[in-house]
């Protein structure tokens, strides 16, 4: 029986031509699975007969928006995960899912290999490759840029030789991926890192420098789930998509990153996250009023080694495993109403309410009717200084004798 590869397949040049050059590299059949997580362009039946028209046996579709924004993007956004602080894991997070249906087809056409069009530089060929020994312990993994050769020279020689359905045009100079949680941008010029982005690297989000009108937004959340926008149910996909629009229309949720890649190296990196940055900055603002002080202070460790984990690759790990658990069991009361202005590239709360809110107005409060016992702060101070206090005493005693 002729062995069988599955490859992740975008539509684009390498990816076509990668279906060949697999084929003639080791004689096996090349099954294309398309997997689409909201980054546009071309429909999924158009990338499926393209597929086809390059040579691939079976072409394997799905269209996992949906999923994609509920069990990857919500867990995303309900850990505030923000990598070094900067990035919402765009295409980590993208990497997953797509590994999920990777296995899923290989298992379904009998295929023992899957191969992906990673570069042995990058995070993203650990990302599939470590996702997929977990989920299919058995596949092999194989990149054909990485392991075979296929250069970007040598894929438009061999889409024109054999005349693909492709469109071999030059090289663009960017490295472009993207999904519904955002747009990652690198390479060319970006690659000095002193040189600023210009415009036309953009898409997603509009120039913050002239922008229209502010635009007042209310974000309703159930449980760290954005549930409504200005009272219209949405899900968490439409959520997403709406913001992108709103807060991209915006100039929102550009970052510009020198991050620090699990390969070792350090990479410029550009990226655009409207709906993501607006999301994560309203349920931010709504834990600070539902989260207990020590359970929120703890959260953002958490929430730095989940960015962590998941950048790395290791989204099916024990470790990430429990965090979730931890994470989860935090958005309990994440519930309520956040309402933020987007304009000029920012966008900033300025309103927030929650039936279970923690904030107390009578305690808060400097006005007539306040509860909070003053009489007791004195006594609470003494105590909670006394050990440095006691410590300083050490210390000059010390250096006095």
């Amino acid at each position: 029986m002729t062995e069988r590869i599955v490859l992740a397949y975008s539509g684009g040049l390498d990816t076509s031509v990668a279906i060949g050059w697999i084929g003639e590299a080791t004689g096996a059949e090349v099954i294309a699975v398309a997997v689409d997580v909201g980054q546009g362009g071309e429909s999924l039946e158009t990338i499926r007969q393209r597929a086809l028209g390059c040579g691939a046996v079976e072409a394997y579709v799905a269209d996992a928006r949906d999923e994609f924004a509920n069990e990857y993007a919500m867990p995303t956004l309900k850990a505030n995960a923000l990598y070094q602080g900067h990035y919402p894991l765009v295409s980590a997070i993208s990497r997953p899912v797509i590994v999920k249906h990777l296995v899923k087809a290989a298992r379904e056409f009998g295929a023992t290999t899957v191969a992906h069009g990673c570069t042995g530089k990058g995070n993203d060929q650990v990302r599939f490759e470590v996702g997929i020994q977990t989920l299919g312990p058995d596949l092999k993994c194989i990149a054909p840029v990485r392991d075979l050769a296929l250069t970007r020279d040598k894929a438009i020689a061999f889409a024109e030789e054999k005349g693909l359905p492709i469109e071999t045009t030059k090289k663009n100079p960017y490295s472009i991926d993207q999904n519904v949680w955002g747009r990652a941008v690198e390479t060319g010029y970006l690659e000095d890192i002193w040189n600023a982005p210009t415009k036309d690297i953009y898409d997603y989000t509009a120039t913050p420098e002239f922008p229209p009108a502010p635009d007042e937004v209310t974000i309703s959340f159930q449980a760290g789930i954005p549930v409504a926008i200005d009272g219209v149910k949405v899900t968490p996909l439409q959520a997403i998509q709406e913001l992108n629009r709103r807060a991209g229309a915006q100039g929102v949720g550009r970052i510009d990153v020198v991050e620090d890649r699990l390969v070792g190296i350090k990479s410029r990196e550009i990226y655009e996250a409207p709906g993501a940055m607006a999301l994560i900055t309203a349920h931010k603002h709504l834990e600070d009023v539902t989260i207990e002080r020590e359970q929120a202070r703890f959260k953002a460790t958490v929430g730095q080694r989940w960015s962590e984990l998941v950048y790395d690759g290791q989204w099916f790990s024990p470790l990430k495993r429990s965090l979730d658990a931890f994470i989860e069991d935090t958005q309990k009361y994440v519930s309520g109403d956040i309402r933020m202005v987007l304009h000029g590239g920012q966008a900033i709360v300025n309103g927030r309410r929650s039936d279970t809110s923690l904030y107390d107005f009578d305690l808060a409060t400097y006005d007539t009717g306040d509860t909070f016992d003053q009489s007791m702060a004195r006594g609470f101070i003494e105590l909670w200084g006394m050990s440095s206090k006691v410590a300083s005493g050490r210390d000059l005693r010390v250096a006095g004798e």
